[in-house]
């Protein structure tokens, strides 16, 4: 059997920056031709109608995981919440995570936290920052707002064990290739905004009217297989969209899961696999 030939960018830590900052700079390129109109406008005061809030554990007491990586997480979230909250996207206007956090570097105070790289656990510095724009994207996913940039996290990383939200709703991000942006296409500014206290991370999209619409995300035929040696966690993803005066309701389906499941496999519920 041949060797599989290593990729440019896994020979060494150094090639690895280098593929990093060609990429970087092609983001910037495509960018400038596209003529994007990026937020960058705060808001002096809250806007008046919350279209959605959510809260999100930030210490969590996760299988194998230094405890150490969670406080530091605390902190890296704080930093990056601080360069978004408030942020005002105007109608046409897109949110890009990384053209408000900018580089999550040491010395602006970020710290050692846990990142998902090559499907493998790891730390870097300003690790822990998918919980924010996970935070993010499922707000934005019970509004009228239009994703138009996501990296859906490809594996199962952790047990499923008190989880709040549907499976694989998650967004990857990683500086600044790998974005999470989204566009406002109504006629009204929206706000974005985000703060936390010692345990948990709070986040709202505001708007200056009430949406006619709810919704509602809903988890469906969800089950783990064999494949070989390993294991994988299938599932569907709807959105449900209420009219808030008809009460018509509409379903769409946003994603399938068909995701390698990288922790221990003893820990996967019996009556679950198929």
């Amino acid at each position: 059997m041949c060797k599989k030939r290593k990729l440019f960018c896994e020979i060494h830590p150094i090639c690895y920056q280098i593929s990093l900052f060609k990429e970087n700079r092609k983001k910037d390129l495509k960018d400038f031709l596209a003529g994007h109109r990026f937020a960058k406008q705060k808001s002096s005061e809250q806007l008046p109608c919350i279209w959605k809030g959510h809260t999100s554990l930030i210490l969590k007491h996760l299988h194998g995981v230094d405890m150490e990586l969670q406080r530091n997480k605390a902190v890296n979230l704080r930093l990056a919440s601080n360069e978004i909250n408030g942020t005002l996207i105007l109608p046409g206007q897109t949110f890009s995570f990384w053209s408000l956090v900018g580089d999550t570097t040491a010395e602006k105070g970020y710290l050692e936290g846990l990142v998902l790289s090559s499907g493998k656990l790891k730390t870097g510095v300003g690790g822990g920052l998918c919980q924010l724009a996970n935070m993010i994207h499922y707000l934005v996913l019970h509004t009228p707002l239009e994703v138009v940039e996501l990296h859906h996290h490809s594996d199962a990383i952790f047990p499923d064990h008190k989880r709040t939200v549907p499976f694989g709703t998650g967004t990857s991000i990683v500086y600044k290739a790998v974005d999470y942006r989204f566009r406002n296409p109504t006629h009204y500014p929206v706000e974005l905004a985000l703060w936390q206290d010692e345990a948990m991370l709070y986040g709202e999209i505001r708007s200056t009217i009430e949406l006619d619409r709810k919704y509602r995300l809903v988890e469906e035929n969800s089950f783990f297989q064999k494949e070989g040696n390993d294991y994988y966690r299938n599932s569907e993803v709807y959105r449900m969209i209420i009219d808030k005066k008809t009460g018509s309701l509409s379903k769409e389906l946003i994603l399938k899961n068909h995701s390698k499941v990288l922790y221990d496999h003893s820990l996967i519920p019996k009556d679950q696999i198929q």
